[in-house]
C-alpha cells in the first residue's frame, strides 16, 4: 500500500470550482484566508491556484468586474 495516498486527502476539485475560488481572491481582491475557510479548501492549495493563474495571466488586462 502506497503512503502517499494515505498522506493525501484525495479531495478532487473542479477546474469550474478552481476558477471560482480564484476569481474570489483576484476579481474580488479578497484575502487568500478569508476565501480558503469560507470554500473549505487549505490555504497553500488556493494560494497555489492563485499563483498558477496569475503566472499563466501575467501582464494581461484584469478580468472585468461585470459582465
Amino acid at each position: 500500500m502506497s503512503t502517499q495516498h494515505v498522506a493525501q486527502k484525495g479531495r478532487k476539485f473542479s477546474p469550474e470550482f478552481r476558477d471560482e475560488a480564484v476569481k474570489m481572491v483576484v476579481v474580488e481582491s479578497r484575502p487568500i484566508a478569508e476565501v480558503a475557510r469560507e470554500i473549505q479548501v487549505n490555504e497553500g492549495t488556493l494560494g497555489t491556484w492563485v499563483s498558477r493563474y496569475r503566472q499563466e495571466h501575467a501582464g494581461e488586462e484584469p478580468p472585468p468586474e461585470h459582465q
